[in-house]
């Protein structure tokens, strides 16, 4: 009788377990299980399967999603691994150290590769979650992936972390930090950084940035002199299109330059000096019909209405 007992008792509780197995938790858990059980044995294709199987059938816990992310970044899938990571650490903030370790190895397994978009892609996941993160010697590789997609504002902290790390800021990296801000309209910051790279390299290595040189000062002297004629905004633009002569580039707005310096000379009540600056126009490469202008104000300034008027500070 006892016997019987014991074998009705082991039927039932077998049939218990079969319910469990049956129910939708019951087959969440083994999803999850049979998932681990093949991620051991490094069979990365059946434990993602099965652990996407458990969130279809309801699983709603942020580890299987994780699971989910790890197994994406062992396969290299950094888009998949993120996808999944940013739910998971969205509901468990403790999860984001793992999801980091993640994704910048996955950042680094790329830059090893020369896969520069993956190694972006991943790093700029891993800067969601934990802003400021380190990105140790990708940095100046992060930084010419932006540059040479066009992301110029996206390109330059990088660059900036990349000279201040640098043992010796390398003329090439110095260059490029000011071409980058030339891109987006910041003249003033990119004639820092071009005057530096000139300043380093050898004379004949300067044609390139010479033009970058005369560019900038040239348009942020214009600009200067559009919206202020305050004697230190206009001895300001005179600086820089003076600089703009001195390199002598670009060599088409050279006559554009000496046509500039003598009208800001003439704000400045700089009589003859202004002269001298129109007079140079005909002379100079891309004169054209600045010639005619140019000789008109030199003509106003040396004909004009008299001493008076020059003892006021204006040269017409």
């Amino acid at each position: 009788m006892g016997v019987m007992k014991t074998l009705i008792r082991r039927q039932i509780l077998s049939a218990l377990f079969a319910l469990a197995a049956c129910s939708p938790r019951g087959s969440e858990e083994n999803s999850v299980r049979r998932g681990d059980e093949a991620f051991a044995q490094g069979d990365f294709e059946e434990a993602l399967a099965e652990y996407r199987l458990a969130i279809r059938q309801g699983a709603d816990d942020p580890e299987v999603a994780a699971r989910v992310a790890h197994t994406y970044a062992m396969m290299g899938r950094v888009d998949d691994a993120w996808s999944y990571y940013r739910d998971a650490a969205a509901r468990d903030p403790d999860l984001v150290d793992q999801a980091v370790s993640d994704l910048m190895r996955l950042a680094r397994d790329a830059h090893g590769s020369d896969d520069r978009f993956a190694m972006a892609t991943a790093v700029e996941s891993a800067l969601q979650l934990r802003p400021g993160i380190g990105v140790g010697d990708m940095t100046l590789e992060l930084a010419r992936h932006y540059f040479s997609n066009g992301e110029y504002g996206r390109a330059l902290p990088f660059y900036e972390i990349a000279l201040a790390e640098a043992t010796d800021s390398l003329p090439e990296i110095v260059f490029e930090v000011g071409q980058a801000h030339e891109e987006i309209g910041d003249c003033e910051h990119a004639l820092v950084f071009f005057e530096q790279f000139r300043a380093m390299v050898r004379p004949w290595e300067r044609g390139e940035v010479d033009w970058y040189i005369g560019t900038c000062a040239f348009n942020i002297a214009r600009e200067l002199r559009g919206r202020s004629l305050e004697p230190e905004e206009l001895n300001r633009a005179l600086e820089l299109v003076n600089r703009t002569v001195e390199v002598g580039e670009p060599r088409n707005i050279q006559a554009q330059a000496w046509f500039e310096k003598g009208e800001i000379l003439t704000e400045l009540g700089e009589c003859d000096a202004a002269m001298e600056a129109y007079a140079q126009v005909r002379y100079a490469d891309g004169a054209g019909s600045l010639v005619d202008r140019a000789q008109s104000a030199f003509d106003q300034i040396r004909f004009g209405r008299g001493l008076e008027h020059l003892r006021e500070g204006r040269c017409r």
